[in-house]
């Protein structure tokens, strides 16, 4: 004759272990979970900091180029026997050796007038934790949300650069000519963004970049 089996349950041990057990396992999974959501949410901020950086850094550029572009840069190169040429009215200027604000022109217009108008005079300034881009005579836009780039550093550094072209000269220079032989300056920029995320202050990225201008100006002359 079979003896009856009796089923048991868990007991109360056994359920506490099982419990802590659980506990363990939810709470290793809750953490691997919350860090893989933290890296995600930085490398976003990280990539759109990046991004904006980017952004500023080539409307920048894209101005730098075309500074000092002339409807008629033909007539300021001297001939044959001519008179003295005119001017380049536009051009570029820097505040100082290092600075965060630059001045600039470029021609806009269909018909060349030789003169800057106001609609012709840009710039770039750091203010208010945002980079500003000057449109026209008291014009002035952000190219960045100070809400999610705050731009904690912007420099323009100049560099001058001159070519000699002797080689163009229909005869030698004087050895204690002052003007001669004619030089071609090749100018260039070193344009420095630094910033941090607005809402990850430990988040800071720079961007350096250098951007030489396509209207380069001649100065001196050959011997007459």
């Amino acid at each position: 004759m079979r003896t009856a089996r009796h089923q048991r349950g868990l007991s109360l041990v056994e359920l506490l272990v099982g419990t802590a057990v659980g506990l363990i396992v939810a709470a290793a999974a809750s953490s691997v979970v919350s860090a893989h959501v933290h890296e995600n949410r930085r490398a976003m901020l990280e990539t759109r900091l990046m991004q904006d950086l980017r952004s500023a850094a080539d409307l920048v550029a894209r101005d730098l180029r075309r500074a000092g572009y002339w409807g008629h840069a033909a007539s300021g190169v001297r001939g044959s026997g001519a008179s003295a040429p005119p001017t380049n009215p536009y051009g570029i200027a820097v505040d100082a050796a290092a600075s965060d604000a630059i001045r600039l022109s470029f021609s806009r217009d269909a018909n060349e007038n030789d003169s800057v108008d106001d609609a012709e005079r840009f710039g770039f300034r750091r203010r208010g934790g945002a980079v500003e881009m000057q449109l026209g005579i008291s014009n002035w836009q952000a190219l960045n949300d100070a809400g999610t780039m705050v731009v904690t550093g912007f420099t323009i550094e100049p560099r001058l650069d001159e070519v000699s072209l002797a080689a163009f000269c229909a005869q030698p220079c004087a050895a204690s000519g002052a003007s001669c032989p004619p030089r071609q300056q090749v100018r260039s920029f070193t344009v420095t963004l630094a910033a941090r995320s607005s809402h990850d202050a430990a988040l800071t990225r720079s961007l350096r970049s250098t951007v030489r201008l396509r209207n380069g100006a001649v100065t001196g002359s050959c011997t007459a």
